[in-house]
């Protein structure tokens, strides 16, 4: 009997544990869904508008830049062309070599400084309607609406079992996706290889490996962020939306719902007397959701998906008109704004970001403007002091190295100066260095002891172009000997 019972007590356990560990898999498999959720297809509702026409303005007018600069000439040469084997980038009629990367580090900070400006004070209208995801995607979604339809006819498509006419009409969207893809891809590549070549050898079939990687590389992470992962990568894989909050403060321009204004939200007849049934502006047409490209409800408050694209500002005034109210129920607004304070567009962040901004890119433009195509560095022998010549002069020995940025070859004369009766003697005849080339010189300057006053003196390098004045530089080396007593 007593073994009965403790057969009866391990079954009762084992049916525990059992269900214990069924238990912990239908938590895991809850916690796994959560972790893990599907993607929700958007289908972003298409509107006009305000804004809508200012974002297809920036869209044609960034996309028109992308892929007609390659295309312009300059003095029988790619007008825009970073030459990465000969390393030469030409920019119009600039020649920029890798010694320039400098001015391209105060590119890079311009660019930083500029999107934190503009983001502390409007938000973020970078991403909105510059960012390259929102642009490609903005054309994207173009040929997804010619091909499918609007977005009902989309949802309905997508809902229908495989037929010939669905297959056909997705393998069209696919097809000219693709299509244009790869001539993103091509232009892309251009910028780096002379593009008229470049298409002409791509239509053969002649380009090299790197030119064909490079061309199918950005084709597909073209046709992969644009046309498959869309607002993911605003969502999870862009990190400017993660920190972006950091620069806002309660004067930034943000788009925004006006809960005093709309709420109560709720359906009504355009007839309806609103304060009679006790209702705000907001009729819950939930139009604001369907075109926003993220997806989120703007009606929920200020979200880091926001892109501040204000697609729902213009799908909410053209409701507002039809039912006869205001509009700027949703309106690009400051937080201090919708507190009732006063909003601040002068502040000390904004001061000092203009000022900085400002600086850096006057600074970097005159620098640019100014520089010099040639260039000159003075390496002193440093194996011996100086030394005696058979005549009883000083000499010093000098490395010159001279480098030639300038779009063509040129000849020099070098001079040196800054002590009484200074010799300047080389083994070489005329200096002509070519076109990007880098060339050592070797020379030697005398002097006579009687005029050195100090042991170490001062004297001047001075690099001219023959026939272009302009173009010279001058350096300082220091000439060592003896002090004359």
């Amino acid at each position: 009997m007593v073994e009965d019972t403790s057969k009866v007590k391990n079954k009762v356990g084992d049916v525990q544990m059992s269900e214990a560990k069924a238990g912990d898999v239908k938590l895991n498999t809850e916690t796994e869904q959560s972790l893990y959720a599907k993607r929700q297809k958007i289908y972003p509702r298409e509107v006009h508008g305000l804004f809508a026409a200012l974002r297809t303005m920036g869209v044609t007018a960034l996309l028109g830049m992308y892929y007609i600069v390659p295309w312009l000439q300059w003095d029988e040469r790619q007008a825009v062309l970073f030459d990465l084997p000969e390393r030469k980038f030409y920019i119009l009629n600039m020649v920029f070599w890798p010694q320039d990367f400098f001015y391209l580090a105060l590119l890079l900070i311009v660019a930083a400084l500029g999107l934190f400006f503009v983001t502390a004070l409007a938000g973020r209208v970078w991403c909105g309607y510059a960012c390259p995801q929102t642009v490609w995607t903005e054309a994207f979604l173009w040929i997804e609406r010619k091909v499918e339809g609007s977005r009902p006819q989309q949802m309905k498509l997508d809902k229908q079992p495989n037929s010939f006419r669905k297959i056909r009409i997705k393998a069209t969207k696919h097809f000219i996706w693709l299509v244009f893809s790869i001539f993103t891809g091509l232009t892309f590549v251009g910028y780096f290889s002379p593009l008229r070549e470049l298409t002409v050898n791509f239509l053969t079939f002649n380009n090299g490996p790197w030119e064909t990687f490079w061309i199918y590389f950005y084709a597909l992470a073209t046709y992969g962020n644009a046309g498959w992962l869309r607002e993911q990568v605003c969502l999870y894989m862009c990190p400017y939306a993660r920190f972006q909050s950091a620069m806002f403060d309660s004067d930034t321009m943000i788009i925004s719902f006006d809960e005093s204004r709309g709420l109560p939200k709720g359906p009504r007849k355009k007839t309806a007397d609103k304060a009679t049934i006790g209702l705000g502006d907001c009729i819950d047409c939930t139009i604001c959701v369907q075109v926003c490209p993220t997806g989120i409800d703007i009606r929920d408050g200020l979200q880091y998906q926001c892109i501040g694209c204000a697609a729902c500002i213009d799908a909410c005034d053209d409701v507002m008109d039809k039912m006869g109210y205001e509009h700027g129920l949703i309106r690009y607004t400051t937080e201090n704004t919708l507190k009732g304070e006063r909003t601040h567009i002068i502040r000390p962040r904004m001061v000092v970001y203009a000022l900085i901004l400002i600086g850096i890119t006057v600074g970097a433009f005159y620098s640019i403007l100014t520089r010099s195509p040639i260039g000159m560095d003075v390496i002193r022998d440093r194996n011996s002091l100086y030394r005696e010549t058979n005549e009883g002069l000083i000499e010093n020995v000098y490395i010159i190295k001279l480098l030639n940025m300038d779009g063509q070859d040129h000849s020099y004369t070098l001079t040196a100066e800054g002590i009484p009766e200074l010799v300047l003697r080389k083994d070489s005849g005329e200096i002509i260095v070519k076109s990007g080339e880098v060339i050592e010189l070797p020379v030697r300057v005398q002097v006579d002891a009687y005029n050195l006053k100090q042991r170490s003196n001062e004297i001047t390098f001075t690099l001219k172009a023959i026939g272009h004045d302009e173009l010279s530089v001058v350096e300082e080396a220091r000439f060592l000997g003896p002090k004359f007593k």
